[in-house]
């Protein structure tokens, strides 16, 4: 009878606390820890009653009879039971008390269904970036690199700037400093805007779209400037890559990677497939903002990819990817310097570094008319051991000149010398952020002088080549070989070092060489929040 009274009294107690809750607007977790003070206060009541003859709490007095529990089959009177009289009108009283619960916590939960309702109502709104600080030093050149730094003017370049073939300057400077902001507008639209900062004087835009999601299909619509599906080094974000700079054939044949334009986005209920496709226009407005003109260049873009192996066991430590991707464009060839809209019919790169010019490039190519490129990709990673690789292609049709292809492609390998793994997004294709086992760190206090830990390091090497140079048009070709040295601090830093080796032969000589070969050492400082 006891426990049963000690029950209804708890009961009792959460009646209070239901109705200080309700009343004060409490939110979850302050309920969460009243209820905890109460379950705590039941077990000392238990506690002091685990004898109905002799309460453990009270001293023991030696003049006190001592009560004794009655024989079995003994009478025992009612007036020596341990139920009063009143007992019956306190226990109604109780369970009406835990009725009354029972309607304030129901209320409780329609007012927080109705402030998420409410929230639901307004677009939200999330704040983000990173910092990527970047040393580079030009090592060594020979055989006239130092031209392709600053070519001549009238070379196609863009560059007014003559150069006398000295070596490229050592440089540091702020890679990104990039601002991101995005949210939802009610439950089936979207927002992202995305500003670089890393030209204080003259910022930049990435992305800066609006969507419709949870469309048929597990689709998404995205309306504005974004990235166009080619090149899977493109899609990746740069705070995941593995390498400092992307590869020559990405950065050519899909310069900057972001372009006005709609795109679809889709996968599979299984996420063993996903894809993209839309149009866009040619020109690059990170600087501008729009375009101008009559001409309208444009491109149609696809991607279609999958993982038919992923390791859900082991949270995707294992995986293989696949990807075929095209662009279809329509460029004005007839550009003679004077048009609003120039001609976007050209391909260029730097090494692989952050050079002040593009080293690889075709310039604006004459008579371009229409023209295609097709790429395909893959990656397989096997716990800390990953490859991955792309080839891309690409054929243009001329108007009054001889029709060009160009084309190339590179592989990597990493390893993880931790035991990490380069996580895979079977959403989106792409490769994720990785998590280090330990974060670094180092603090004092702790035993043997201090806490210390080493953080995530990984080890990577890229061979990567490409092709610009067919009939009329020389943009050269290319071959660099890039070794890799990458420690996570943790999850959302780390720093990159990259030690670059390339050369470059077959280039256009008004640039004042046909090419020659260099060594480029880089170190990132990567943070983002």
């Amino acid at each position: 009878m006891v426990r049963k009274l000690l029950s209804y009294s708890f009961c009792a107690m959460l009646v209070v606390s239901g109705r200080n809750l309700y009343a004060d607007d409490a939110t979850f977790e302050q309920l969460l820890s009243r209820l905890q003070k109460t379950e705590e206060r039941l077990a000392d009541l238990e506690k002091e009653q685990t004898s109905p003859f002799l309460p453990v709490s009270r001293p023991f007095r030696s003049d006190l009879p001592i009560a004794v529990p009655p024989a079995e089959g003994d009478a025992v009177a009612a007036d020596e039971t341990d139920e009063s009289p009143n007992v019956e009108d306190r226990l109604k009283k109780l369970e009406a008390g835990w009725e009354e619960l029972d309607d304030a916590w129901s209320t409780f939960n329609k007012a927080e269904k109705k402030k998420k309702e409410d929230a639901a109502k307004k677009p939200t709104f999330k704040i983000g970036g990173r910092i990527h600080a970047d040393y580079w030093d030009f090592i060594n050149d020979n055989g006239g690199v130092g031209f392709l730094e600053n070519p001549v003017a009238g070379d196609g370049s863009d560059s007014s700037v003559a150069n006398d073939g000295s070596d490229p300057d050592d440089r540091f400077a702020f890679r990104r400093i990039r601002l991101e902001m995005g949210g939802d507008i009610k439950e089936t639209m979207l927002w992202r805007t995305q500003i670089d900062f890393n030209k204080p004087d003259s910022a930049e835009m990435k992305d800066v779209y609006i969507g419709f999601r949870n469309l048929p299909n597990n689709q998404e619509l995205l309306i504005g400037n974004q990235k166009r599906p080619l090149g899977l080094d493109h899609l990746n974000s740069s705070r995941y890559n593995v390498f400092t700079e992307r590869p020559f054939v990405v950065e050519a044949f899909n310069e900057d990677a972001r372009r006005p334009g709609i795109c679809m986005y889709g996968h599979t209920d299984d996420l063993s497939l996903n894809w993209r496709y839309g149009g866009y226009y040619l020109e690059n407005i990170a600087d501008s903002g729009g375009t101008l003109g009559d001409q309208r260049q444009m491109s149609a873009n696809f991607r279609l990819a999958g993982s038919p192996w992923y390791d859900e066991c082991s949270d995707g430590r294992g995986y293989f990817h696949w990807g075929v991707a095209g662009m279809f464009a329509k460029a004005d060839g007839n550009d003679n310097g004077t048009d609003i809209q120039r001609n976007e019919a050209r391909f260029r790169t730097r090494p692989e570094a952050r050079s002040s010019s593009r080293w690889l490039n075709t310039g604006r190519i004459a008579g371009a008319d229409w023209y295609e490129t097709l790429a395909v990709e893959g990656i397989f990673n096997v716990g800390p051991l990953q490859f991955c690789g792309e080839y891309m292609h690409n054929f243009m049709q001329r108007d009054g000149f001889a029709d060009t292809q160009f084309g190339g492609g590179y592989i990597y390998v990493n390893y993880m010398l931790t035991g990490e793994h380069i996580p895979y997004e079977r959403k989106s294709g792409t490769i994720g952020r990785l998590q280090p086992f330990n974060d670094f760190f180092l603090l004092e206090g702790c035993e043997c002088g201090g806490c210390r830990g080493w953080g995530a390091w990984g080890v990577a090497a890229r061979y990567s080549y490409l092709d610009i140079s067919d009939k009329d048009v020389l943009g050269g070709v290319g071959e660099s070989a890039t070794l890799a040295l990458n420690w996570y601090w943790n999850a959302y830093a780390k720093v990159q070092f990259n030690l670059i080796y390339g050369d470059i032969d077959s280039r256009d000589p008004v640039t004042g060489t046909t090419g020659g070969s260099y060594l480029i050492a880089g170190t990132r400082f990567a943070v983002e929040f």
